[in-house]
């Protein structure tokens, strides 16, 4: 039953100064056989966690709810479900869009009640927004190129990996492009490094941008990178990578005596074949583009 019905004023007070401590909420959400929930008890020093007044959510936590993310709200109602109808613990995180249009992360884990008038859960809320936001932020680290803001090598054979599986489970077609900086050690021969790093950083950008959205880039590392193609055959990854080839060829990327250009392998992936020999085979025709002149593109089966 609520805590305000079976402890004294006395009692409470030394529970309520405490909970005033935590970066949450205690709470107690009580919901009726026919579905109406409400907190008939909510204390702590997030009382606006939810971004409703505790006053309002005594009689409708709907609109606590309500503000739920719209990929969130199904999964929560079914754990809430799910929670009642099996008295099991109440656990996870979700989150709530705040009227500045930042998302709110909020943990939640509460132990249900069976009573007379439904089930009451018991439990904590806390905002873990920093935690998650720290939790994304070491991600992208390891996922990205430091220089290029890319993919890192790690993030892009990962993607591979799963782009081949999806390849060899539904036979979908999947091409992988090698792309290498044609003459690269004469740029950081003649203008240093620093120069190096801004050609590099700026190819990255300038492919990025003429990709189709499904396309996926990473830089495999050096002046070296590498297109994931998904649902691409060879012939639409060879017209794909001679646009490409061509708009660099053409664009200014500030170097005093010409232009960049850049050499291209590709092969397409066949049925059962796993990552490394789908790499071999387009670093392979990489190598035949370096060898028969360069700025060229080489594809194979």
């Amino acid at each position: 039953m609520p805590v305000d019905d079976v402890m004294p004023d006395h009692t409470l007070q030394p529970l309520k100064t405490l909970a005033e401590q935590l970066p949450g909420l205690l709470f107690q959400l009580h919901r009726s056989p026919g579905g109406h929930m409400h907190f008939p008890y909510l204390v702590g020093s997030g009382r606006r966690l939810l971004g409703v007044a505790p006053e309002r959510l005594a009689g409708d936590a709907s609109l606590a709810f309500e503000q739920l993310d719209e990929t969130d709200y199904p999964r929560w109602m079914a754990s809430i479900e799910r929670s009642a109808r099996w008295q099991t613990p109440l656990m996870g995180k979700f989150r709530l869009s705040t009227r500045e249009g930042h998302d709110r992360w909020i943990a939640v884990r509460a132990q249900p009640e069976e009573v007379e008038s439904g089930t009451l859960w018991h439990g904590i809320m806390l905002d873990i927004s920093e935690q998650v936001a720290e939790e994304e932020r070491l991600r992208l680290l390891s996922d990205t190129d430091s220089l290029t803001g890319l993919a890192n090598r790690r993030k892009l054979l990962q993607r591979l990996d799963e782009e081949i599986s999806l390849s060899n489970r539904h036979a979908l077609p999947l091409s992988l492009v090698i792309l290498d900086l044609d003459h690269f050690k004469h740029i950081n021969d003649s203008w240093g490094h620093l120069k190096g790093d801004d050609v590099l950083i700026n190819l990255a950008h300038y492919i990025r941008d003429l990709l189709r959205r499904e396309d996926f880039l990473g830089r495999l590392g050096g002046e070296e990178f590498a297109l994931v193609l998904p649902l691409t055959a060879r012939g639409n990854a060879e017209n794909l990578a001679e646009r490409l080839r061509e708009r660099i060829a053409a664009h200014d990327f500030a170097l005093e005596d010409g232009k960049i250009t850049v050499s291209m392998g590709i092969a397409e992936h066949r049925v059962g074949e796993d990552r490394n020999r789908l790499l071999e085979r387009a670093d392979s025709n990489l190598y035949a583009a370096k060898h028969q002149g360069r700025n060229q593109v080489v594809a194979s089966r």
